[in-house]
């Protein structure tokens, strides 16, 4: 049986000696595939989920990931930066609190208010070693700006006036 055993006693089974004619014992096969495993992402898992190609630990996609800002604001990764699967909810974070500290700033300087702000974390699962990571963020903002003389603005009063007038009666004469 050259294939193995898996389950619970998989390491007591694999590791008896069973020949076919032409073939070497499993004990020789499993010291054969006992290479040392290379380290790419320290404090991660080296144990390897099923049906994935790699442990978290030993893991070439999570290595190299790279985040990259796809809005037109000025803010951080602008260009494509690595991230350490550890730390990248805090920096996607981060990143995206810049995003809200834009829109305040922005409303400021503009006679407005920021009405809302909402951040989204993205995660996605690793097609190489199947841990989960943050992938991504979105932010998105609403600001109300005072005293903007725009069409739209004119049309709102021109309708709230057909709609409110004479509603209120000054019965004080």
């Amino acid at each position: 049986m050259i294939g193995g055993i898996t389950g619970p006693l998989s390491t007591t089974l694999n590791t008896i000696p069973t020949m076919r004619e032409d073939a070497v014992p499993v004990q020789a096969i499993k010291e054969a595939d006992n290479k040392p495993t290379v380290v790419q992402n320290s404090g991660e898992t080296t144990n390897k989920h099923a049906g994935r190609k790699s442990s978290p630990a030993e893991c070439e996609t999570c290595k190299h990931r790279k985040y990259k800002d796809g809005s037109n604001e000025m803010v951080s990764f602008k260009s494509a930066a690595h991230i350490s699967p550890s730390s990248a909810g805090a920096q996607v974070r981060a990143h995206e609190q810049e995003h809200v500290d834009n829109a305040y700033k922005k409303a400021s300087m503009n006679n407005g208010k920021v009405v809302s702000a909402v951040v989204s974390l993205h995660t996605d699962i690793c097609p190489e070693c199947g841990k989960s990571y943050v992938s991504g963020g979105t932010t998105a903002t609403k600001i109300k700006y005072y005293g903007d003389n725009n069409g739209y603005h004119k049309a709102q009063d021109v309708a709230n006036a057909t709609v409110f007038n004479g509603n209120n009666i000054n019965t004080t004469v």
